[in-house]
């Protein structure tokens, strides 16, 4: 059991929150199952959190709070890697947060904050306003994207993903699928692999087409 009712406050509850999503996933997260990690009984909660939308809220807040804010004036292609970099390290440590970050119509502060910043970053670096549409959802939807994808692989390291390499290529034929076999004995299962340094690969092709496409105005 969790901390006792006496020393309750909202930060301790919304770490308790947290430490219940990261270990099993937001279906574990309820109201209940929060007051059993507490060790206080449900009604205790609504003191701190008026109900699961609240927590959700301020969950979501509490992950946007993590991702390093870029700061506007700043160069802004490597400020806006480096907040992608961030915001993949975060959500990877909360991959659950990827079904909530942009469903919340109740955003708080340190959210607010983020989107304004990133607003600001593009906008400081040229952006039209379309453009800054554009750049920020394609770069959105790739870092969340990778992050999914990455987090839905049946492997999280080089031996792992050559175990299950070889397993899948047990079931081929002789001449079978010729092009995934070279793929997966040339390269996944070469020393060093790691699907994750795909990562920065592409979003440095993402921002350097931006890059070339700062000033297009959009048709």
């Amino acid at each position: 059991m969790g901390e006792p009712a006496r020393q309750l406050s909202r930060e301790r509850v919304l770490r308790a929150a947290f430490g219940i999503a990261d270990a099993h996933g937001l279906g574990a997260l309820t109201i209940r199952s929060l007051a059993a990690e507490l060790n206080t009984k449900p009604m205790s909660l609504y003191h701190y959190i008026r109900n699961k939308d609240e927590l959700l809220d301020a969950l979501v807040d509490g992950v946007f709070a993590e991702i390093e804010l870029p700061q506007v004036g700043g160069d802004w292609r490597a400020e806006v890697r480096r907040r992608s970099l961030s915001a993949r390290t975060v959500l990877a440590r909360h991959p659950w947060a990827l079904a909530l970050v942009e469903t919340r119509t109740s955003p708080g502060p340190a959210t607010l904050r983020h989107h304004d910043a990133m607003l600001g970053v593009l906008r400081a670096g040229g952006f039209s306003l379309q453009m800054t549409a554009h750049a920020y959802a394609i770069v959105d939807a790739y870092v969340y994207g990778f992050v999914l994808q990455e987090a839905s692989l049946p492997f999280d390291s080089a031996d792992t993903a050559t175990t299950v390499a070889d397993s899948i290529m047990e079931g081929f034929a002789a001449g079978d699928y010729p092009h995934l076999v070279e793929f997966a004995t040339q390269h996944v299962q070469q020393p060093g692999y790691h699907f994750g340094a795909q990562f920065e690969f592409g979003l440095d092709l993402i921002l350097d087409a931006l890059v070339a496409r700062r000033h297009h105005v959009p048709s």
